[in-house]
């Protein structure tokens, strides 16, 4: 299951200004994106990542990837950093 690597991960960014903020400083390895998110809210995130080169991971719902991160809400996208 990918989402196992973000719960276990030590640093991680969560939701999209978090996660685009940690991609354009360098400091994201690997994204999840929702697939149930706005497009108009990941749609900059996942042209940012293409540009950089950063994997992404699609994820079936924001309350899964919430979860995921340890939240109680949903969450369109997050992001383990280095």
């Amino acid at each position: 299951m990918p989402l196992g690597e973000l719960q276990t991960a030590r640093r991680k960014a969560i939701g999209t200004k978090q996660t685009i903020k940690a991609v354009e400083r360098g400091q994201a390895t690997k994204v999840f994106v929702a697939q149930d998110a706005e497009n108009h809210v990941i749609a900059p995130l996942l042209q940012l990542c293409q540009a950089k080169g950063i994997t992404v991971v699609n994820v079936p719902s924001m309350r899964e990837l919430g979860k995921a991160c340890g939240i109680e809400v949903g969450s369109a996208s997050a992001a383990i950093l280095l």
